[in-house]
């Protein structure tokens, strides 16, 4: 299953990040005859990043409507098109345009990305995957169709079977095909929900106190005396591949269920205000080069553990769409500030304040976490004598139920997933003697 979603969505990713970290901005600045000050205003601030911001969550609100496959592909097609236009660039006020229309038409890529994904793994199994399309490209493109981008009802390359076992697999609360391409209710409903403003604050925090490194890089590398663009690329290479290293690591031992989830991007967040310390305070130019590099990969590692917690908490299709792209869009509200010189000591501020709304976040969510630790224990036991797990997480446990948020469709009540659950159920009890924990795998 992998094989048909990971590399193609991992090709979609590599291409739209080579061209925003790669290139230079002198050709630019000459031939616009704009200063660096000006130029940065109209990369990002308000012409890029505000469209982007406003367009993100109406378009993940479409994905399931219009299917991923021609929802990603208009992305690919459209923002192609206007990156073409920047050729016809003659003057300042051209770039802001584009770089308007670029944000417009780019929103909704990586949202979207993750919001597939959901239809196809289990929380506790999204980390390495996100890892895999971010991080890492395939060797290996044997298999790889328009067809991946998919949901598993629609899925050519599944049977029937496959297909009920696919959408069996994760908790009840992740969007599922059956439902409705939008849920009035359960859009309402998650904008009600505490969690998703918790989660919205973590984001908004951090990414705040995070954007300057990317930022403050390039100046630690060039009084390092590596001025040309190769040299200063060839070290904006290990905070990546350190990031990726961290996240598989982590992943390891997350995947045990026995390390609470929270605690790792609470862990990584530790390590950066120290990092910022080290960076405030400015011993020398390589110590201020290790603190940012060990920084830039626990910043960016942070993400690929953050977003399994996000969508272990969203419910429905609706629901699912609208928290991830709120999370990924106004959460990144720091990327949207204007390009000035922050202290570090201010930078540390937003992360403290960060690593508080993750303890009060973690604290409204530990009855979920527990839960989904003890089923992923139980998981991992049931594999040895070839068994799987039916009991599942419910995310409202401990909730009034009058007052619990209602996502997901009540058709999935007379979808394949209930019907799938039905069989199982009853080869458990004649397999099993009657205990229903535990199902056979055939």
């Amino acid at each position: 299953m992998d094989w048909h979603l990971i590399p193609l969505l991992a090709v979609m990713y590599m291409v739209k990040t080579v061209n925003f970290t790669n290139g230079t901005s002198r050709n630019i600045l000459v031939e616009l005859g704009i200063s660096s000050d000006a130029y940065a205003l109209r990369k990002t601030t308000p012409h890029d990043f505000i469209p982007y911001i406003l367009a993100e969550t109406p378009s993940n609100l479409v994905v399931k409507f219009f299917k991923p496959s021609v929802w990603q592909a208009r992305i690919m097609i459209s923002r192609g098109v206007v990156l073409c236009c920047h050729l016809a660039v003659k003057n300042p006020a051209g770039l802001s345009t584009v770089r308007a229309f670029l944000g417009l038409f780019e929103a909704g890529r990586w949202p979207g990305i993750l919001l597939q994904l959901c239809y196809w793994y289990r929380p506790d199994r999204l980390a390495p995957r996100i890892v895999w399309a971010t991080g890492l490209l395939a060797f290996r493109f044997n298999s790889v169709t328009a067809g991946g981008l998919s949901v598993p009802a629609d899925a050519s390359w599944l049977s029937e079977k496959e297909k009920a076992f696919v959408q069996a697999r994760p908790p009840i609360n992740s969007p599922r095909a059956a439902e409705k391409d939008f849920n009035w209710k359960g859009f309402m409903d998650t904008r009600k929900d505490k969690k998703l403003w918790l989660f919205q604050l973590c984001w908004a925090f951090y990414t705040t106190g995070t954007t300057g490194l990317i930022f403050y890089q390039p100046t630690v590398i060039a009084n390092l005396g590596f001025t040309t663009i190769a040299q200063a690329q060839l070290l904006n290479i290990p905070p990546a591949i350190f990031a990726c290293v961290l996240t598989t690591i982590f992943g390891i031992f997350a995947d045990t269920g026995c390390i609470p989830q929270p605690s790792i991007p609470l862990f990584f967040m530790v390590v950066i205000l120290a990092c910022y310390v080290v960076e405030y305070t400015y011993p020398n130019t390589g110590g201020v080069y290790a603190a940012t590099f060990l920084a830039g990969g626990f910043s960016t590692a942070w993400y690929t553990r953050m977003w399994p917690w996000r969508v272990q908490t969203a419910e429905g299709a609706t629901g699912s769409a609208f928290a991830i792209a709120l999370a990924n869009s106004y959460g990144q509200i720091g990327g949207a500030a204007l390009r000035y010189t922050t202290l570090f000591g201010i930078a540390m501020g937003f992360i403290g304040a960060a690593i508080i709304m993750n303890l009060i976040t973690w604290y409204v969510t530990s009855q979920v976490g527990i839960d989904t630790r003890k089923i992923k224990r139980a998981r991992i036991a049931a594999l040895k004598p070839n068994q799987a797990v039916l009991d599942d997480v419910d995310i409202h446990a401990g909730e009034n139920r009058t007052n619990r948020t209602s996502g997901a469709d009540p058709v999935l009540e007379r979808d394949g997933l209930s019907r799938y659950r039905e069989v199982h159920d009853r080869k458990t009890r004649h397999k099993s003697g009657g205990h229903g924990r535990f199902a056979w795998s055939d």
